[in-house]
């Protein structure tokens, strides 16, 4: 499929600094937020679906994006998550015989803006060199500072709430419902393939509202809780860190991955901080302190805990570093059945050398049942 009336589109950073491109298709379109990359050649589909991105840009930095179409069964979510693409090449036709339909009516059915044509190298470099930033993808640029004033007035990604945006709005269930194990998930954010592992390893799950207390959750008596991944900053979510202190003072087994492991995080007093320009790709290297074994891991995170303040903590310790940067990757509170990583173990895409931890959540449930029996 070709588009002969592609009309030019332009990138505009908080900044001031413009790339330039083309809309995706033949319509008029703009869209904001923080611009972010990732650096997975693969699985495009998952990140855009992936509640962790709402709120911002993602620039692709794989040449190719849509060669292989959309396909149901690898939805993170119902519809697109991200709030505008930037990409290099984009394909209209796919070339997959087990996709349901092109990227491009993908995006038109989530009404998604997408631009593409852009120096994406060159806009990669320049947020890892200035750090994330927000910004519009737009068709409509005539009229440049009154478009430079509507970003200016775009919320920072520090100190903004936004699990609320993407949690479910009523609990609902997943799995077979006469499993061995029962998990309680504190929606601020799920991604449906953390689900599915759970429901793999014999577990139903009841998905609660990002607001829903302990007291709540509790009356349902999981035998765990799982505090999910989720975008913006943790520092606001005053419930759900309340809700992870009543779960680690009752000693309840809970597992916590990426906004959930900074949940946690605060829940012990330890300060999270917004990162120069976050980690997101498929191939981040992490060492998992308890065993020496190194494992490659799919990431998507701004923000992260403070390394100073959980090395000094005398109830938590850190079981995972990232190698690039040595910023904590995982911790676990001696004593207590909680533990939590920074990365995202249902990869999705991604590796599976992180499966193993939903493992170890599952030992600790059948612990606790031991214990309660």
């Amino acid at each position: 499929m070709k588009y002969q009336t592609r009309k030019r589109a332009i990138v505009l950073l908080e900044d001031g600094t413009i790339f330039h491109g083309k809309a995706v298709g033949d319509q008029d379109g703009k869209a904001f937020g923080e611009v972010c990359f990732n650096t997975g050649m693969t699985g495009y589909q998952e990140i855009f679906t992936d509640p962790s991105y709402f709120g911002q840009i993602m620039v692709t930095t794989n040449a190719h994006i849509g060669n292989y179409g959309a396909n149901e069964e690898e939805k993170e979510a119902a519809t697109a998550q991200i709030s505008g693409l930037v990409c290099k090449n984009f394909s209209y036709n796919q070339s997959r015989p087990a996709a349901d339909e092109t990227l491009k009516q993908f995006l038109d059915k989530s009404n998604l803006f997408a631009i593409s044509d852009v120096d994406t190298r060159a806009l990669v470099t320049y947020i890892r060199e200035n750090g994330a930033m927000n910004a519009v993808i737009t068709t409509q640029f005539e009229d440049m500072e009154a478009l430079k004033k509507e970003l200016a007035e775009v919320p920072n990604m520090n100190g903004l709430e936004l699990a609320s945006k993407v949690s479910t709005k009523e609990a609902y269930y997943f799995g077979d419902e006469s499993a061995t194990h029962k998990v309680a998930v504190l929606d601020i954010g799920v991604k449906k393939s953390i689900l599915k592992h759970l429901s793999k390893r014999d577990v139903y799950c009841k998905v609660f509202p990002y607001n829903t207390s302990f007291e709540e959750m509790e009356e349902w008596k999981p035998d765990g809780y799982l505090l999910s991944n989720g975008p913006g900053d943790p520092q606001p979510l005053n419930e759900a860190i309340q809700v992870a202190k009543d779960i680690i003072e009752k000693d309840r087994p809970v597992f916590g991955i990426c906004l959930g492991h900074q949940v946690i995080a605060l829940a012990n007093g330890i300060s999270t901080y917004k990162m120069h320009h976050g980690h997101r790709g498929i191939n981040h290297p992490v060492m998992n302190l308890e065993t020496g074994k190194g494992e490659i891991t799919s990431q998507n995170h701004g923000f992260s805990i403070s390394e100073e303040e959980t090395a000094a903590h005398p109830d938590v310790k850190i079981t995972h570093q990232h190698l690039n940067d040595k910023t904590i990757a995982g911790i676990r509170m001696k004593n207590k059945k909680c533990f939590s990583v920074q990365y995202h173990p249902e990869a999705s895409p991604g590796p599976n050398d992180a499966h193993y931890l939903f493992d170890e959540f599952i030992h600790n449930l059948i612990a606790e049942k031991r214990v309660s029996h």
